[in-house]
């Protein structure tokens, strides 16, 4: 059995339809689906059950333990808002409840992956090399940032950072990530805003050195992702903290680019304030440092922005059904998409919608 927490969220849902693909089915994902549309995410997956956080963590305790035939815990599940101000709430989610999975998981020798976040290392005075050494200079921006290295460190300290997978994922984007309201990918919003008003809606520059439109992430599509973890849960031994991203940086501009070019539309930009909240814990430029998990030897390769975008509007947002799944389903609704502009989110970190995962 294999359990995937957050299992019906953004990344959680496109990983247990990648363990499809491979074969398997006796899935287990810990999630709570609530009031909102992130169910339409299961649909055309196959899976053996689904059970709340709460509900998991009691039968962990009545059981003494992991069920005897699971055979890895894929860790996606955590509030994943970076602007949740309730900081005790985020050690909650995204420390205590990572720490007693990998406890139990490493008690019985299993596979365990767990998501982090490029929001560990703040506005990247540090770099982002994925480094043990480098943990104690990191300062994040954010509460969110700040839960997910906590994780990191814990492991390190308590030795046991080589025997676990640890993801830092840069900015996510991809299908089945319609439930995320305002920390849905620039893409998928970028998408919703040419179809209603023909324009895209950027924030302005506060830096001399990054025009408007030009401050770079490092965007990673969802189908590259879950290949990466897919080979980590066939690669035991590579184990440590993995920087997940494409290891380019492109701007916002090539971006709306993309989109436009997907949607085969005039491009449109328009450049408007950032609120002021926000502005102290913007990140300017991510690039992650693919050189841990290379070393490890992972050979996939990563989409570039621009064909990563093609293949999700292509093939998902331009689609009666969006969603990534294992068969064709009754017509699907169209995912609603906020208007806002690009989001103050520094990357996509687990599969959760609200603040669970």
């Amino acid at each position: 059995m294999y359990i995937v927490t957050g299992g019906a969220g953004f990344i959680g849902s496109a990983m247990v339809w990648k363990l499809n693909r491979e074969g398997i089915s006796d899935i287990c994902i810990v999630d709570r689906l609530r009031k909102g549309p992130k169910w339409r995410n299961l649909p055309g997956l196959s899976f053996t059950d689904i059970v709340s956080p709460e509900e998991f963590l009691d039968r962990l305790d009545r059981s003494k333990g992991l069920p005897p035939t699971t055979q890895a815990v894929i860790h996606l599940g955590a509030c994943s808002s970076t602007t949740e101000a309730d900081a005790d709430y985020l050690l909650q989610n995204n420390f205590q409840f990572s720490r007693e999975l990998a406890e139990a998981a490493l008690a019985r020798k299993t596979r365990f992956l767990v998501a982090s976040s490029a929001a560990v290392y703040g506005a990247g005075e540090q770099g982002y090399a994925d480094h043990p050494d480098n943990f104690p200079r990191l300062r994040p921006l954010n509460m969110y940032g700040y839960s997910k290295l906590l994780f990191d460190s814990w492991a390190k300290q308590s030795g046991i950072l080589d025997r676990l997978a640890s993801l830092r994922f840069f900015n996510v984007y991809g299908p089945n990530e319609y439930h995320k309201g305002d920390m849905a990918s620039m893409v998928f919003k970028a998408y919703g805003q040419i179809r209603k008003t023909g324009r895209i809606r950027l924030f302005k520059s506060y830096r001399d050195d990054f025009a408007d439109g030009e401050q770079k992430r490092d965007f990673v599509y969802v189908k590259d992702v879950v290949e990466v973890m897919w080979w980590l849960l066939n690669h035991p031994e590579a184990n440590g903290v993995f920087n997940i991203g494409s290891g380019v940086a492109e701007s916002w501009n090539e971006l709306a680019a993309a989109v436009f070019s997907a949607i085969e539309a005039p491009p449109s930009i328009e450049y408007v304030e950032m609120p002021a909240s926000v502005r102290h814990q913007y990140q300017y430029l991510t690039q992650a440092d693919m050189t841990a998990l290379r070393q490890a030897g992972y050979q996939g390769e990563f989409r570039r922005l621009h064909d990563g975008v093609s293949d999700y509007i292509n093939l998902h947002l331009d689609r009666s059904d969006p969603y990534i799944n294992n068969g064709k389903r009754l017509p699907a609704s169209p995912p609603d998409t906020p208007e806002t502009p690009e989001a103050p989110k520094e990357a996509e970190a687990g599969a959760g919608e609200e603040k669970n995962a």
